[in-house]
């Protein structure tokens, strides 16, 4: 038994603590404190006089406020902060000082920087930590220093109830609850920048019309999502295809997903994206003839590309993330050193992977702008890379996708409403280690590659593509939180009494109340509030955080006007004659496909590792790229961004976060401050200007008033 020591000690309680706690009820009563809860949110530990930790190259500087552990996630609220300048915002979860249990990734706990140890449910804390570090899962950390002098016992208690609380929230059933809470609000959320949500057919019509597709047409098929549940209710095909002959052609595709339009060149070619062939089907004459029609459109040439020939799979994808962020995240006890980190950073192949995209996204975009054409992006399940290289391809190549509602518009249609697997890649509750992906936030570093080498191409800024990788992490917001959108109408109305299940041919969204408006039916779960979206990024993110959002340096360029008829740019490089024929890239080669329908899914396998290109190859390469390019097409808005190094580099902004020497570089983005110091200069010059000419101007008058008193003549 130890002694008992003969000094004792009392910790004085702030008053504040006396409101903050009860000393009868383990919760807290929010009614007090400076945290909103949302609905069914509950404080369980709150410590005031935590300081927030900031660092810097040449030091740090701490922001006092109050720590919060509730039922949902970890906030922090500053002293400081303003309530006159975001009294009237309604900000249900402050991005930048919250994080939700779930993507809290790791939470360590440190005393007198010696004792460090791992936050977990079932190891109990031997000690009282002053510090606690707290890892995100999107390379985010969140440093708060408790005492000087390690006697905060609020400490130990904040500590163990995030350990506890983050084992307890982790379930996909707590997180729809929590979405459905949200939409009892008041009234919905303006967004910033309007979003095409391409949830209905009037989303798909203003989309053909925006691009003057007019040879294609949106079809209901799917819009009870019985003929396939992955895809989204309406989509593109073909105007000469009817939806009898459309309905044979399913069976012949991968999850039933159909060969389906995703964008419109200006010169008249199609950007198609589709499921790969089914081995186990022989289609008969009708069938092969209504495919042909969803392959070429109104064209007379189909290309098609197998994306898994020279892109990175998913496996791939999530391998290189890992080791990306335990040399970008490593523990400042077991640091890389300085002569190797570059050469464990090459190792970890993400920058091949972003190189490899650019370089594809390049080669379509070339594709679709040479001539008068129909491309045809395929993958075996038509979820992952498909939505990278569709994407990708026009940022390169519309303007529209370039701005803030295009771009927002373009991630609802290729990503949310395609049917990509955010819960599986993401991974929010770490369910499937198997399925874990990061395709998503690869897509937004191939963005912010072409955001550096055309920075006054862009509308938004690299503090919006942060908001938005961050975001994919939010579990406050019903975007990225769901597989695809019947997994996403499921969740809603899983609890609803209105709801009927009924397998037959798949689950089929039968609701009894059916209203008419607009010539749509609409269910009346759809009709009511929807959970908050991403895009409403006054929920997330404070006035003077989405001012950052904007680019100030963006030129508005006059677009052509768009229509379906095509300008034959160049002359044609495939072989006129033979009409009708499907080519495949393969190697950067265009070959005849031959026969049209092949027996096996076209999909090559996945090669093993292959040496890499030396920088004199790939630049020979991209000379060739570029020499392809006609005058007209180089005044074109096209982006071809360079894929070598030292072009293509590290999103530091993004992956160094928890190095606390980048820490306070990422605090403002260099383009607003830069702009801001031009502004500034360009202020002190007009000044100067117009100091010299009131100055010339007064010695002038002043000349001519003394040759006046001199003159001879007076």
């Amino acid at each position: 038994m130890l002694p008992r020591p003969k000094n004792t000690f009392t910790l004085k309680q702030d008053p504040r603590e006396a409101m903050v706690r009860s000393s009868k009820s383990p919760k807290i009563n929010h009614r007090s404190v400076g945290l909103k809860c949302l609905p069914g949110e509950h404080i369980h530990e709150a410590s005031l006089r935590v300081r927030k930790r900031f660092h810097f190259k040449d030091g740090y500087y701490d922001v006092f406020g109050t720590l919060y552990c509730t039922s949902y996630r970890i906030a922090f609220r500053p002293d400081c902060f303003s309530s006159s300048q975001d009294s009237s915002e309604e900000v249900i979860f402050d991005s930048d000082n919250d994080i939700a249990l779930p993507c809290a990734d790791r939470i360590l706990a440190v005393a007198h920087q010696s004792k460090v140890k791992v936050v977990t449910p079932s190891l109990s804390l031997k000690f009282v930590p002053e510090e606690l570090l707290i890892y995100c899962r999107g390379f985010q950390l969140m440093h708060f220093h408790f005492s000087d002098n390690g006697l905060k016992t609020e400490a130990f208690s904040m500590t163990n109830t995030m350990a506890k609380n983050q084992q307890v929230f982790g379930s996909v059933v707590q997180q729809e609850a929590m979405l459905r809470s949200l939409d009892k609000r008041d009234s919905p959320t303006r967004m910033d920048y309007p979003t095409q949500m391409f949830e209905s057919a009037a989303d798909w019509e203003n989309e053909i019309e925006r691009v003057g597709a007019s040879a294609w047409r949106v079809t209901p098929l799917n819009e009870r999502c019985d003929t396939c549940t992955s895809l989204s209710k309406y989509f593109v095909v073909p105007c000469k295809l009817l939806d009898n002959e459309l309905k044979k052609t399913f069976a012949h595709f991968q999850q039933r997903r159909i060969p389906r339009w995703s964008w419109h060149h200006q010169g008249g070619s199609d950007l198609l994206r589709s499921a790969g062939f089914q081995t186990n089907t022989d289609p008969d004459k009708e069938d092969v003839r209504s495919i042909r029609s969803l392959l070429f459109g109104s064209h007379s040439q189909c290309v098609i590309i197998d994306t898994s020939e020279d892109l990175p799979s998913v496996a791939d994808i999530q391998v290189s993330f890992l080791k990306l962020r335990a040399l970008c995240c490593n523990d400042t006890a077991t640091p890389v050193p300085n002569e190797k980190w570059l050469s464990n950073l090459e190792a970890t192949r993400w920058l091949d992977h972003v190189r490899s995209c650019l370089k594809k996204a390049s080669e379509v975009s070339m594709l679709l702008s040479e001539r008068n054409r129909s491309v045809v992006l395929q993958e075996p399940e038509d979820r992952d890379v498909n939505c990278l290289l569709a994407s990708l391809v026009q940022v390169l190549s519309d303007p529209y996708s370039r701005t803030l509602s295009g771009f927002q518009s373009l991630v609802q249609k290729e990503w949310v409403s395609a049917g990509h697997p955010f819960m599986q890649r993401i991974n929010h509750f770490k369910q499937s280690d198997k399925e874990e992906s990061p395709v998503f936030l690869l897509f937004l570093d191939c963005v912010w590659q072409c955001l550096q080498q055309y920075p006054t191409a862009f509308e938004f800024t690299e503090s919006y593509l942060l908001a938005l990788h961050d975001s994919t992490y939010n579990l406050f917001c019903s975007t990225f939180t769901h597989n695809c959108p019947w997994d996403r109408i499921r969740g809603s109305q899983r609890h609803s009494s209105s709801q009927t299940y009924t397998p037959i041919n798949g689950w089929r969204d039968i609701v009894r109340e059916k209203v008419l408006l607009n010539g749509d039916y609409k269910s009346v779960e759809e009709v009511k509030s929807a959970p908050p979206t991403v895009w409403e990024w006054s929920l997330f993110y404070h006035h003077s955080r989405r001012q950052q959002f904007r680019n100030p340096l963006y030129r508005i360029r006059q677009q052509a006007v768009l229509n379906g008829n095509g300008v034959m740019h160049n002359a044609d490089k495939l072989d006129v004659s033979n009409a009708c024929n499907v080519y495949l890239l393969s190697k950067g080669v265009l070959v005849l496909q031959s026969p049209f329908f092949p027996r096996k899914s076209v999909t090559v396998s996945k090669r093993g590792g292959r040496r890499s290109q030396s920088v004199e190859s790939l630049l020979e390469e991209e000379k060739q790229l570029r020499s392809n390019i006609s005058s007209e097409q180089s005044m074109a808005d096209l982006l071809l961004p360079l894929c070598v190094a030292p072009w293509v580099r590290l999103w530091t902004r993004c992956y160094l976060r928890c190095a606390t020497d980048v820490q306070g570089d990422n605090q403002r983005p260099p383009v607003a401050s830069l702009a801001e110091e031009l502004k500034t200069l360009e202020d002190k010059l007009k000044k100067l200007r117009v100091n010299s000419q009131d100055q010339r101007h007064n010695g002038s008058v002043q000349s001519d008033v003394n040759g006046v008193s001199s003159s001879p003549y007076r």
